[in-house]
């Protein structure tokens, strides 16, 4: 069992950064990725990075997020730049990917262990 704790999140204006950590309970050798809900919306996939270091990112986010993780502190992270309103969500930290297809990896359903979430909120 692998428990996750993101912080980070906040309130900023559009344009604004805000970066978002995530830090496993226990060294995890999973596949790890930010996902996101907004009110009314299914859960999405934004950044996941896989075990081996690959990168993949939702189209809405690219250019604007990245995705890292610092081994030393055994920490995800993704920074967030040019925010925009549409970014307002609870961000979740997720990590334990199901085998599948690598364009498949930003489904939340392929992930097993979840974060409590994070809430970001971009005003206009």
């Amino acid at each position: 069992q692998v428990q996750l704790v993101e912080s980070g999140g906040g309130s900023v204006q559009a344009g604004g950064s805000l970066r978002l950590s995530c830090l496993p309970s226990t060294n995890t050798p999973y596949s790890m990725g930010w996902f996101r809900q907004a009110p009314g919306k299914e859960r999405e996939g934004v950044a996941v990075r896989s075990r081996d270091g690959r990168i993949i990112y939702s189209e809405s986010v690219k250019g604007r997020f990245t995705i890292s993780k610092d081994n030393a502190k055994n920490t995800l992270y993704l920074q967030m730049n040019s925010l925009n309103a549409e970014d307002t969500a609870v961000y979740y930290c997720a990590a334990g990917a199901s085998s599948g297809s690598w364009d498949g990896l930003l489904a939340p359903h392929r992930f097993t262990y979840w974060g409590q979430g994070t809430q970001v909120t971009v005003s206009s």
